[in-house]
């Protein structure tokens, strides 16, 4: 159809707009923001004395923005997406906004370790979102080249997360 938005391009804009709220947020003395477009209902806000952004996001159902808990705007992820996709243009990327796990617990072993041979549908890191772990898997069996990413570090939707040869 002419004239309309995938989702793809849907995410993509409201992403780019709750980036631009948190900016805005991150350079004023405001504490929370709140903003409503169409059915897309957006607050961004402060907590407590570090500062700490938090993001929600309410969409209508059939669309699939990302509802997920931002970390500060100042942190940035071991390595940005174009980093990383300036090295290798097939590494994975995030697909939500979090922090980034790359064991099941603090105390446990790595889910695995660069250079590991790993299987399709294995789990290689966690991505927590809204307080939910969400598994990030291998999308084909092969050898784990890079993680680009550190644990228990925040990750935007897009950035690169590993790179399986």
């Amino acid at each position: 159809m002419a004239g309309s938005k995938s989702n793809s391009d849907k995410t993509d804009t409201d992403l780019t707009l709750i980036k631009e709220l948190a900016k805005v947020l991150d350079s004023s003395d405001l504490t929370e923001i709140e903003m409503k477009k169409g059915d897309l209902k957006i607050r961004v806000s402060k907590n407590g004395a570090a500062g700490q952004q938090t993001v929600m996001a309410a969409a209508p159902m059939q669309t699939a923005a990302p509802v997920a808990s931002a970390a500060p705007a100042t942190m940035a992820a071991a390595a940005s997406p174009e980093t990383a996709d300036a090295v290798h243009p097939d590494a994975i990327t995030s697909p939500m906004v979090g922090t980034c796990y790359l064991r099941p617990s603090p105390d446990a072993e790595l889910f695995a370790e660069v250079g590991a041979q790993v299987k399709e549908g294995e789990t290689i890191m966690l991505v927590e979102a809204m307080k939910t772990f969400n598994p990030i898997t291998a999308p084909k069996s092969g050898s784990l080249s890079a993680v680009y990413v550190d644990d228990v570090s925040p990750v935007e939707f897009g950035d690169a997360l590993f790179l399986i040869d």
